[in-house]
């Protein structure tokens, strides 16, 4: 008994030291391996200051998280509905577009007038309904979406896509009936034009002129994502959500609707979608019908980078995503095109899971 009780602390002191004893190169193939996402992130940021100059790395980066937050705006919509409710939404794009041209016509249209004051407190007046009013008219759209189309094919991802994408045909259509087919400018709010220089005096980066509008997608983004992740991780409905997705039949004995459950979701879902647009249409200052379908490939690529269905797979993928488009269309502007897909394609040789390979959030 003393000889077991005494071997085993000196068994746990051996492997402690076998951790510290661990070579840089074990190190990283242990960060390789469980944290794939981060061990990403930092090759490609090492990868491009050696070329870049610091200052004009650090615009591109803070650019390309700008990017990178407003795809995840748009993707975490249908990541979040694939993942929890194994539903493959192909007219996501339509419900991009839809935001876009909701919010703005809130800014172009109903408050210009507060849009175009030099006052950051009367563009807030116009800024937060457009926000507000993109989400609200994907979010309920979503809701007819999902109880005609679809309800009745759950459980089919073939039906699902087929019908989905005959969905996003006719909410295109409908866009173009109400807004018409032509282009639509839209100008960002005065607070949110233009850019700023940071002060000489700060060493390193001082001296650097970052656009304010860049500046609040990364926060907004970042927002949305602690948001979602404290909803789905943290709160009742949050759990509900998730064994919904393990057992539905035991949520149900419970005596919960797990049905409206995932209505709920669906609706989130589109809303997100919503807002992503509206996002991406302030980002773009001009809106038209497809904008939404042209953003598709992207979000797809970000959902496969990430994992399918992981909020934070969707996140770190729509990061990467958006900084080696700005790395790279400054470095050789000729391969920007096709950054994104080789981005996908060697992540997918790497690793056939993605980054963070859930299913589940």
């Amino acid at each position: 008994m003393t000889e077991e009780t005494t071997a085993m602390p000196m068994s746990d002191a051996g492997s402690g030291s076998e951790r510290e004893r661990r070579s840089p190169i074990e190190w990283l193939r242990d960060q390789r391996e469980h944290r794939a996402h981060l061990f990403l992130l930092a090759i490609m940021l090492l990868a491009s200051i050696a070329v870049i100059d610091f200052q004009t790395w650090l615009v591109l980066t803070i650019s390309g998280i700008a990017m990178g937050a407003i795809l995840f705006l748009m993707a975490s919509g249908m990541t979040l509905t694939f993942g929890l409710m194994s539903v493959l939404n192909l007219a996501h794009g339509a419900f991009i577009s839809l935001g876009a041209f909701a919010g703005g016509t809130v800014l172009a249209f109903w408050l210009d007038g507060f849009a175009s004051s030099p006052s950051f407190l009367t563009n807030l007046v116009a800024i937060i309904p457009a926000l507000l009013f993109a989400a609200f008219i994907a979010g309920v759209v979503g809701l007819v979406f999902e109880k005609l189309v679809i309800k009745p094919v759950y459980g089919d991802h073939l039906k699902q896509i087929l019908v989905t994408v005959g969905g996003s045909i006719i909410l295109m259509q409908l866009i173009e009936v109400i807004w018409g087919p032509n282009e639509i400018p839209v100008t960002r709010p005065e607070a949110l034009s233009g850019a700023f220089m940071v002060p000489e005096a700060l060493p390193l980066i001082g001296g650097i002129v970052l656009e304010k509008y860049r500046l609040v997608a990364v926060v907004l983004g970042l927002a949305i994502y602690a948001g979602m992740l404290w909803v789905i991780d943290r709160t009742r409905i949050g759990i509900l959500i998730r064994a919904g997705v393990e057992s539905r039949e035991m949520v149900e004995i419970q005596g919960y609707r797990i049905h409206l459950l995932f209505l709920g979701v669906f609706i989130a879902g589109s809303a997100l979608a919503g807002l992503g647009g509206v996002m991406w249409g302030m980002y773009k200052e001009l809106l038209t019908p497809h904008m939404g379908d042209e953003m598709m490939i992207s979000v797809i690529v970000v959902i496969i980078l990430g994992g399918l269905g992981s909020i934070r797979g969707c996140f770190y993928g729509a990061l990467l995503v958006g900084l080696i488009n700005l790395y790279i269309g400054f470095v050789e502007p000729r391969l920007a095109a096709v950054a994104t897909v080789g981005l996908m394609v060697g992540v997918l040789m790497w690793r056939p899971q993605g980054l963070i390979p859930v299913i589940k959030v």
